[in-house]
């Protein structure tokens, strides 16, 4: 009988440990130029992790970037910073996640948590920072393992698929628009209306109050940005964007600008339209030096400052704001096999709003 029984034990434990052990499918950074689909084999839990079970994650320009291997190479790391899955099991330590939350895998993956930026509410700027997708396995697999304490939980009422855009573009645009400062009925310049310029425009009208100027190369963009409330369109391959810019602001020039663009033009152009004590926010990233007109910066008082995603507090607000339908990002569904399509179509131009990888 208790040969029996512990028989069934052994059985019992064998089983648990295959159902927990497991392989799982995720896309990692291959050679220069390409992702792979690959077999990873599940792990038990390190001290402060979670375990989640993704049920999508954004392909973020930043995504494009990594493959491309403009900022070094991370061959077979897990990629993706847009990342929602739902818990499936926590460290024993861990009491800021429970199983059945909802929670992000975002660019913050961890930080160190005690430097100056980190206890000033800067940790997004911490030395120690590790990013998900890129120095760390990010959220482009059917399992993620993630630092609780950085998950981010997703409120009841959020799509997972628009969380997604929230995770990485939302709260890099939130976070951009509040360090550009813009008050209500202020003007503001968007440059770029991709996937990030799309949202910065519907946190900046419907959040913030501004009146947004959308600018953009390509026509879809900006009937799209026209579409979700940009209250001046401007074509700058058709026409020149910041005497426009100057000519609908009375000659003074937007009171801000923010650029999601990768493109040294559209930076150079956010510099030089905005107004006496305005101020230039730079967000996208790209390998080029910034020419300025020192003495036109330096005697008009204005200010060219970087933003970079946002904090844990910041991806809340995001969050919160989204659910509360201030924000729509427009997400289309894609599978995991298309990674390097859809990294294709973003490197040509040729999507609107965002793409989500579904499991």
């Amino acid at each position: 009988m208790l040969r029996t029984v512990a028989k069934q034990g052994l059985l019992r434990a064998g089983i648990a440990s295959a159902l927990r052990f497991h392989s799982y499918k995720a896309a990692v950074f291959g050679d220069k130029g390409r992702m792979d689909i690959v077999e990873k084999q599940s792990r038990p839990l390190k001290q402060g992790e979670a375990r989640l079970k993704m049920e999508c994650c954004g392909v973020c320009h930043t995504d494009l970037h990594i493959r491309e291997g403009e900022f070094g190479e991370v061959k077979g790391t897990v990629g993706g910073h847009e990342g929602i899955g739902i818990v499936e099991e926590v460290a024993p330590d861990v009491t800021s996640l429970a199983p059945g939350d909802r929670a992000s895998v975002a660019w913050l993956a961890s930080a160190c948590g005690h430097c100056e930026y980190c206890l000033s509410g800067n940790e997004n700027v911490c030395p120690d920072i590790k990013m998900s997708g890129y120095t760390t396995d990010g959220g482009m697999a059917e399992e993620c393992y993630v630092k609780a304490n950085y998950a981010v939980k997703v409120p009841d009422g959020l799509d997972s698929g628009l969380a997604s855009s929230i995770s990485c573009a939302g709260v890099t645009s939130y976070k951009a628009i509040k360090v550009s400062n813009i008050k209500p009925g202020q003007w503001l310049a968007i440059y770029g209306m991709g996937g990030l310029g799309n949202l910065a425009l519907q946190y900046a009208k419907n959040a913030f109050g501004a009146k947004v100027i959308a600018v953009d190369v390509l026509q879809k963009q900006l009937d799209f940005a026209k579409s979700c409330g940009a209250d001046v369109v401007i074509n700058s391959k058709e026409e020149d964007a910041v005497a426009k810019i100057k000519e609908v602001t009375n000659g003074l020039g937007a009171n801000a600008a923010v650029v999601p663009a990768t493109s040294l033009i559209a930076f150079e152009n956010a510099v030089n339209c905005v107004r006496p004590l305005g101020r230039a926010v730079l967000v996208g990233v790209i390998q080029d030096k910034l020419p300025l007109n020192i003495p036109y910066v330096v005697l008009s008082g204005i200010e060219v400052v970087g933003s970079v995603v946002g904090t844990r507090l910041d991806l809340a607000e995001a969050f919160e704001l989204a659910r509360s339908g201030v924000v729509r990002p427009k997400v289309a569904p894609r599978k995991l096999e298309e990674v390097n399509t859809i990294m294709d179509e973003l490197r040509d131009g040729k999507v609107t709003g965002r793409m989500a990888i579904y499991f």
